[in-house]
């Protein structure tokens, strides 16, 4: 006679500071294919600074000394995304909500580092400078930078702008996004690779030099020489964005929650007020009796959300910050690697109007379209994501934490005001560098970039405690991604300690 069946008690996931889970079976694993999404979402995220500006910028003022430590990085963070997910797959509750059940200070801290750096529009200011220049050649101060033509404002607000009416008009919020960025990511994947085989093609060495410094961890430099603007900032901000970067790697438990992963299918999903039928949406989530089949389950779906992660978030970022950099080493050095243009006459965002040049003088006039178009693509989609995506956390933040039993307050109405108080917010930033200041694309890249690697390291801290001593022995995580984790800790907070102390000694010397 078998066994009787285990059941999990209720205090196996302790409740903390909201309600208790209620129970529900695990659903059916699906198939690879029809799990297929959300991690393609968080590529499109990470495309946009990381990938085509801060590394390839890095690669012109270095070549690849410190490329050894962005495929660190990236690597980190898909183990990173995986405890991310674990909690979702577990109970149908988002990452941040299982961290709020630890203390309710969390939701306030999170809160204010989703909204501040995520406000900022550095990705529509981004595309819409590439926009400009595609109408017209663009001019340079005396420092280097490329002036901002007289209609980036304007491009900048449209993008935002198109941005909201497109999460707006899709009925169901998920849908939408992962649609949109499908397309927008294989159209980059497929010109980067384009590109970057046409260029490599005669240039073997730099295919040889790229493959050198990974294997040798940068030897013998391993850090770059820094100066004004190869700053530790800028490397933390890298390192960050060298996949999703900050609070959006949290959003992957929202997007897999809407896919219906796991226990994720018990849950609503964001619908829009004016296209859609609103879902019914638990706020707290659901545990499952662990049975031998339904541990059976579970294992299977961890194994195909492990497998989605890595052929749609992990292989993509590779691609591109290899194929990437891969273009800008062509660009700026010669086979004897010697650099062929001044980085001190390149600076900000011109340095992508120089490669632009050089792509033409490569192959030819079509490549200045191409490579522009593909930009604009990138930052783009990296914009789109983002508002969907700090919306989402935002949302989930204050649902959880203080209007969980306000019926008005529905998820719907405060995903929508959160999106369109930070598409008005980010448009009259750019209104307000128009009139008064002009900190360029760049700055804002480091500046928002860099906040989110202190991000990650604190909740990457957090995680390691929920999914290790706060999930039943059966679902938590097992030593060595314990290990792998607390390395990502002490990666990302080594460099925001760097970058912390950088800033306090230049701020101490003004």
């Amino acid at each position: 006679m078998p066994a009787p069946e285990k059941l999990i008690s209720d205090d196996i996931i302790p409740s903390g500071t909201l309600p208790p889970l209620r129970q529900r079976d695990l659903p059916l694993p699906i198939p690879l294919r029809r799990m297929i999404g959300p991690s393609i979402i968080l590529a499109g995220l990470a495309l946009g600074s990381g990938e085509f500006v801060l590394w390839p910028y890095i690669t012109f003022k270095s070549q690849f000394v410190l490329f050894w430590a962005c495929l660190i990085a990236v690597t980190m963070q898909y183990f990173l995304n995986m405890e991310i997910m674990r909690w979702t797959l577990a109970t149908g509750e988002s990452a941040l909500t299982g961290i709020i059940r630890t203390s309710r200070h969390w939701a306030w801290i999170f809160l204010f580092l989703n909204i501040i750096p995520w406000m900022i529009p550095a990705w529509a200011k981004g595309a819409a400078e590439l926009v400009g220049w595609m109408l017209t050649s663009p001019q340079f101060d005396s420092a280097g930078k490329a002036i901002a033509g007289p209609y980036d404002t304007w491009i900048g607000i449209a993008g935002l702008l198109l941005c909201g009416v497109i999460l707006t008009a899709g009925p169901v919020v998920y849908e939408t996004v992962e649609r949109v960025q499908f397309y927008l990511v294989v159209f980059i994947i497929v010109v980067v690779i384009g590109l970057a085989v046409w260029l490599a093609i005669g240039r073997p060495d730099a295919v040889v030099a790229q493959a050198t410094a990974i294997v040798t961890l940068g030897y013998p430099d391993f850090i770059p020489p820094l100066d004004e603007d190869l700053t530790p900032m800028l490397l933390l901000g890298a390192l960050a964005f060298a996949g999703a970067g900050g609070t959006m790697n949290l959003c992957q438990s929202n997007y897999i929650r809407d896919k219906g992963y796991a226990m994720g299918v018990h849950v609503g999903r964001i619908t829009s007020p004016l296209t859609g039928n609103e879902e019914a949406i638990s706020e707290v989530g659901y545990y499952f009796p662990h049975t031998a089949e339904n541990l059976r389950r579970w294992r299977a779906w961890f194994r195909g959300a492990g497998w989605e992660h890595f052929s749609s978030f992990l292989l993509p970022c590779f691609v591109c910050l290899i194929l990437l950099t891969l273009i800008s080493y062509i660009c700026f050095f010669n086979a004897n690697g010697q650099r062929i243009l001044d980085p001190s006459k390149n600076k900000d965002m011109a340095f992508i109007w120089a490669q632009t040049g050089r792509l033409v003088e490569l192959i030819g006039p079509a490549a200045k379209w191409f490579f522009l178009l593909m930009g604009v693509a990138i930052l783009f989609t990296t914009e789109f994501g983002v508002l969907d995506a700090a919306s989402r956390i935002s949302t989930d933040i204050v649902k959880v934490t203080w209007l969980r039993d306000n019926p008005r307050w529905s998820e719907g109405r405060l995903y929508f005001t959160f999106l369109w108080t930070e598409i008005l917010l980010a448009c009259g930033l750019l209104l307000l560098e128009r009139y008064k200041i002009n900190i360029g694309a760049l700055g804002l890249f480091q500046l928002t970039a860099a906040m989110n690697g202190g991000v990650m390291f604190l909740y990457a801290g957090v995680l390691v405690y929920m999914n290790r001593w706060r999930l039943p022995p059966e679902l938590r995580m097992p030593t060595w991604r314990m290990a792998i984790l607390l390395l990502t800790v002490a990666f990302f907070g080594t460099f925001t300690a760097w970058a912390g102390y950088d800033a306090v000694r230049r701020i101490l010397a003004l």
